[in-house]
C-alpha cells in the first residue's frame, strides 16, 4: 500500500473538497515536488463544474500553477536534485512523444492531441497536493532564478506565457495599433506583451478599475469601457478606422465578430480565450470581408516546457515585465488552498488573481 497524501480538488463534477490519495512515485524521467506556492485558475474551477469530456474526474486533485521544491528524482534525471527550488510550467510535454505539429516553432502544448501536454488535471493529479509528479523533469522544470520572487515566478507558468503568446500569435510589429479584448490576468499580460513587441497604440477593453489601472501600467494607451457604448464603434471612432492586430483574451464567441469588425485587411487576430463547450461561432460574411480580407486568425493554448519558461523568467529577471502585480488575493499556508480556490470560483469583482504562499523563500 502506497504512502498517503492530502490534496484539494474535485470529489466529483460539481463538488470540490479535500482528497486523500496515494502519493506519486517517480519514474526514471520524473521529479516529485512539494509546492511552495500555488495559484488557482479558472481552468480549475471550470473543470470542477463541468468535468472534462471522456475523462473520469472523480477524486482528481486540481491545480497547474506552481513553484515547488524537488523532493525526489528519477534515476535518469540529470539536471535537478533534491532541494532544488523549481518553477513548474502548466503544460509539461512528453518530449519523446509524438506531436500533431512538428514544424519549427509549433506549440508543443498539443502533444498527441488537443492540449495533450496539459497533464495536470487532464491526465493526472495536479499541484494542489502535498506531493506532485512532473514528467520529463530535465526538459520541463526550470530552477528558480536568483532575484526572481516566488510570486513573479508563479505568474510566469500560465498567465504570463499565455498572455504573451497572444501577442506573439498576433505578430505585433513596431508601431502597430493593437486591441486587447479582456483585461483579466491573461489579457493584462497580452497588453504587456504587445508593448514589449513594439506596439504603438494599445486599446484595452474592460471596466474593473483595478484591472484598468494595471492595464495602463502595463502599457495600454486607451481604455474602452463597453458600458459606455458599443466596443466596435468606440475603437473605430477613437482610432479613425480599423486596428492592425486584435488579441482576444476574454469574452465569448461574439468577441470574434467584434475582432473581425475592427481589424484591417491583412491584419491579424489571435485568441487565447477558452470558449464554452456549448457555444457556437456565428460570423456574418460581411464581417469576414466576404472571405476576401486576407486576415490571419490564429488561436492557441498555453505553451510549456523548460525552454519557453526559461525565456519568460528572463523577462522577469531583467526587469522587462513584473507579473507579480497580478496577484491581489494572497493566502498563506497549504490549508488555505481551499479559500483561494473558492474565491477563484466566486470571482469577486475586484479579483485579478489569487495565490497561496505555502513556504515563502524570498
Amino acid at each position: 500500500m502506497g504512502v498517503k497524501m492530502k490534496g484539494y480538488g474535485m470529489i466529483k463534477v460539481g463538488e470540490s473538497g479535500w482528497i486523500e490519495t496515494d502519493a506519486p512515485v517517480a519514474g526514471p524521467l520524473d521529479a516529485i515536488c512539494k509546492p511552495l506556492a500555488v495559484a488557482p485558475c479558472s481552468s480549475d474551477t471550470h473543470a470542477m463544474h463541468d468535468g472534462i469530456p471522456g475523462v473520469d474526474m472523480s477524486n482528481r486533485i486540481l491545480g497547474h500553477e506552481c513553484v515547488g521544491e524537488v523532493v525526489e528524482v528519477g534515476e535518469l534525471v540529470t539536471k535537478f536534485k533534491v532541494g532544488d527550488k523549481v518553477v513548474v510550467p502548466a503544460t509539461t510535454p512528453n518530449w519523446e512523444g509524438d506531436y500533431y505539429l512538428q514544424e519549427k516553432g509549433s506549440n508543443t502544448a498539443h502533444e498527441s492531441g488537443l492540449m495533450g501536454s496539459f497533464k495536470f488535471i487532464n491526465a493526472k493529479n495536479g499541484v494542489f497536493a502535498e506531493r506532485f509528479s512532473v514528467n520529463n523533469a530535465d526538459t520541463n522544470l526550470v530552477k528558480l532564478p536568483e532575484g526572481v520572487s516566488i510570486k513573479a515566478a508563479l505568474m510566469t507558468v500560465d498567465m504570463m506565457t499565455t498572455g504573451l503568446y497572444g501577442a506573439e500569435m498576433a505578430e505585433v510589429q513596431l508601431g502597430d495599433t493593437v486591441a486587447v479584448f479582456g483585461i483579466g490576468p491573461v489579457g493584462l499580460m497580452a497588453v504587456a506583451g504587445a508593448k514589449l513587441l513594439g506596439a504603438g497604440r494599445i486599446f484595452a477593453t474592460g471596466t474593473r478599475q483595478n484591472c484598468v489601472d494595471l492595464a495602463l501600467e502595463y502599457g495600454a494607451t486607451d481604455i474602452i469601457n463597453y458600458k459606455e457604448g458599443d466596443t466596435v464603434e468606440q475603437i473605430l471612432s477613437k482610432n479613425g478606422g480599423p486596428v492592425d492586430r486584435v488579441i482576444i483574451a476574454g469574452g465569448n464567441t461574439t468577441s470574434m465578430n467584434q475582432a473581425l469588425a475592427i481589424t484591417r485587411p491583412n491584419g491579424n487576430i489571435s485568441s487565447v480565450n477558452l470558449y464554452n463547450v456549448v457555444e457556437n461561432f456565428d460570423i456574418p460574411t460581411v464581417e469576414y470581408g466576404l472571405g476576401m480580407n486576407d486576415l490571419k486568425i490564429r488561436s492557441g493554448f498555453c505553451p510549456g516546457g523548460a525552454y519557453r519558461l526559461d525565456r519568460m523568467l528572463k523577462l522577469v529577471e531583467y526587469g522587462r515585465i513584473d507579473p507579480s502585480k497580478l496577484i491581489n488575493y494572497e493566502y498563506e499556508g497549504f490549508d488555505k488552498i481551499e479559500d483561494a480556490f473558492k474565491v477563484m470560483d466566486e470571482k469577486p469583482r475586484d479579483l485579478i488573481k489569487p495565490a497561496v504562499i505555502i513556504d515563502d523563500i524570498d
